[in-house]
């Protein structure tokens, strides 16, 4: 499991209103969720005709926006 080291952004009332992580912990869980887009995508159309390479990284590049 991935460790969170989190520091809490409070406001004037003492109410938490955000949270710093660090940089590689920031890399780390943007990377895990690109993975589980395409996890998921590759599940969606598991059984369907391949693409070819232009359509594919079209495809991708949308997934991508969509994160």
């Amino acid at each position: 499991m991935l460790q969170i080291k989190k520091r809490f952004v409070v406001d004037e009332e003492g109410k938490p209103v955000a949270v710093q992580i660090d940089l590689e912990t920031f890399q780390k869980i943007e990377e895990l969720l690109e993975d589980y887009g395409l996890a998921k995508e590759i599940q969606a159309v598991e059984g369907e005709e391949g693409l070819d390479l232009a359509s594919a990284r079209e495809r991708y590049r949308q997934i991508l926006r969509e994160l």
